[in-house]
């Protein structure tokens, strides 16, 4: 368990956007991915974001939230 200011907010806009919440503010579902690439991993194999959020993602949405999480933990570029 990590506290909401430690992870990355997710969120499916109203219009049905999936987007990457830097402020935790904007309107829509949003949903919280701890900043490692095994969650990340977990995130993408276990279909987790189509299953929480009912939202079917690009796979440029995660090489931006891959990018989020280099920029939060560099050491998690690894």
């Amino acid at each position: 368990m990590r506290s909401k200011r430690e992870m990355i907010r997710l969120v499916r806009t109203p219009e049905g956007a999936l987007e990457i919440d830097s402020t935790g503010k904007r309107s829509g579902r949003g949903a919280y991915v701890c900043p490692n690439m095994e969650c990340l991993e977990l995130l993408r194999k276990g279909k987790r974001l189509e299953k929480v959020l009912d939202v079917i993602p690009l796979p440029s949405f995660f090489d931006r939230l891959k990018e989020r999480i280099g920029e939060i933990s560099p050491e998690a570029r690894r």
